[in-house]
């Protein structure tokens, strides 16, 4: 069964309006990438004892958490692949059109003064982004920081004394739970389902590099992407993320990412701009039922080392391609995933006991958790998350120039970094810098890619001038950006 995100498929803004009223009319989900002739129901619960204290919380709790969810709208730019692919003479091909198209989905408000909690597959790739709180107030977002590899993002706006979601604790959810899942799907904003927490802790749904996630029977669709999974207690314990549907509507398997790790990789990101994360320095795999007849394992569970990288964490605790990791710190390690995950939440420098199975004898040794080598994140902001709001460059949002990218912004070059975003009243806005811009140089020194411009622009201070030499569609200017 296939796995979809739960944003909607970018669409002429036009289009996707007149493909939602739709539903309202005639009951059904009708579209060429949602669910055809599906009937929309909600979920109802069944007459209990004491059904009437649970309904008067259900409505206290959406009441509470509603304020606190928004609507997201991202723009992208595109360009049609029937003219992009259709071959000329002489070997060109023709100059496809670019052209905006729109996208919706859902985010959470973590603090009073703006942060925004949401997936990375929300806002990816995006050019503007807009919010649209529950009282229809209306702001222009920022991409603060990404973790593709969990699948979450932060997005800031200008606004104060904001209703917030509670942080809660996801570790402590059971199967059987009552959650409600709020959020804005097929554009209908402000919306409410209720269901129980079908499963916890599934790490094979093949969405994300880190998967934990918590299973959910409430309705969720399209547009619920970065909602709130939350209690009866309005908690916030999951991010709505993925349906496994083979129509792309909802049929009751919905995945949130707990809020335990959202949390970590949320103040990570505002911390250091980046995640950060144990690393284990080994390749691992699931035990199948043949390979445990093959290990002589006693259950079809652990992960098995394939592969140990020099110098890490794994190498130096003894770890051997064959051996069969069962427990973490007394903890049964149920498959690789798992353990992948035990280790990336564990504390840099953090030691912890591991249980093995070597060549059918049990063995133990102490690893200590190296942090995982950085990765080069796309989208970054030009300045660290500790000087962003000051430094000349803020709120500017680069990316590096491939041959995609140069097709679906009709940029005129195929190298440098380009300006994918820009805040509205920023320092390089008012200075005449433009989404589509390509830097060429940065203080007189080229710029071949991100990694080179990031290098180059960390070290400007506040009041430092940032000259920029741009490629403009094919026109070459300076512009020069002075910090306050």
């Amino acid at each position: 069964m296939p796995v979809n995100f739960m944003q909607p498929v970018r669409k002429d803004r036009g289009v996707f309006r007149s493909m939602l009223l739709l539903p309202i009319v005639i009951g059904l989900t009708v579209g060429s990438s949602l669910v055809a002739g599906t009937a929309f129901a909600e979920s109802r619960v069944a007459p209990v004892a004491g059904g009437g204290e649970l309904q008067a919380q259900i409505k206290g709790t959406a009441t509470k958490v509603i304020p606190a969810v928004v609507s997201i709208a991202s723009t992208v730019m595109v360009r049609d692949q029937a003219f992009s692919d259709e071959a000329l003479p002489f070997g060109l091909f023709k100059d496809a059109p670019s052209r905006r198209q729109y996208g919706q989905g859902s985010g959470v408000i973590v603090s009073s003064d703006g942060y925004i909690m949401t997936n990375n597959h929300v806002i990816a790739d995006a050019v503007d982004v807009e919010v649209i709180l529950a009282d229809r107030r209306q702001y222009k977002g920022r991409v603060v920081a990404t973790d593709p590899k969990t699948d979450v993002a932060v997005v800031k706006i200008q606004a104060t004394n904001l209703p917030t979601v509670t942080w809660g604790d996801s570790s402590t959810l059971a199967v059987g739970e009552f959650v409600l899942a709020i959020g804005n799907p097929l554009g209908l904003s402000r919306s409410v389902t209720f269901g129980i927490v079908s499963a916890v802790g599934r790490a094979d749904v093949g969405v994300a590099d880190f998967e934990d996630f918590i299973q959910t029977d409430a309705p969720i669709n399209p547009g619920n992407s970065g909602g709130a999974l939350v209690t009866l207690n309005g908690e916030l314990v999951g991010i709505n993320t993925a349906i496994a549907s083979p129509t792309g509507g909802s049929v009751g398997v919905g995945f949130a990412i707990p809020s335990n790790m959202a949390r970590a990789a949320m103040q990570s990101l505002l911390k250091t701009g980046h995640v950060v994360r144990g690393f284990l320095g080994a390749s691992t795999q699931d035990v199948s039922p043949l390979l445990g007849k093959i290990f002589r394992l006693p259950d079809v569970k652990g992960a098995i080392v394939t592969d140990v990288q020099a110098k890490g964490s794994a190498e130096k605790a003894g770890l051997k391609r064959g051996d069969v990791v069962v427990r973490f710190d007394g903890r049964d390690v149920m498959d690789s995933g798992h353990l992948r995950n035990l280790v990336a939440a564990s504390a840099i420098g953090s030691k912890h006991r591991l249980d093995l199975m070597r060549e059918t004898k049990p063995y133990q040794t102490e690893l200590v958790v190296q942090e995982a080598p950085r990765e080069r994140t796309k989208k970054n902001q030009a300045a660290s998350a500790a000087s962003a709001t000051a430094h000349p460059l803020a709120g500017v949002v680069f990316d590096d120039v491939t041959m995609p990218l140069a097709r679906q912004m009709d940029l005129a070059v195929t190298s440098g970094v380009v300006v994918t975003d820009i805040e509205e009243g920023s320092l390089a806005e008012s200075s005449g810098l433009q989404p589509g811009d390509v830097v060429l140089e940065l203080n007189r020194q080229p710029i071949p890619n991100f990694e080179v411009f990031q290098r180059l622009a960390d070290p400007i201070k506040p009041a430092d001038l940032a000259l920029l030499l741009v490629n403009r569609q094919g026109n070459v200017m300076y512009i020069p950006v002075k910090g306050e």
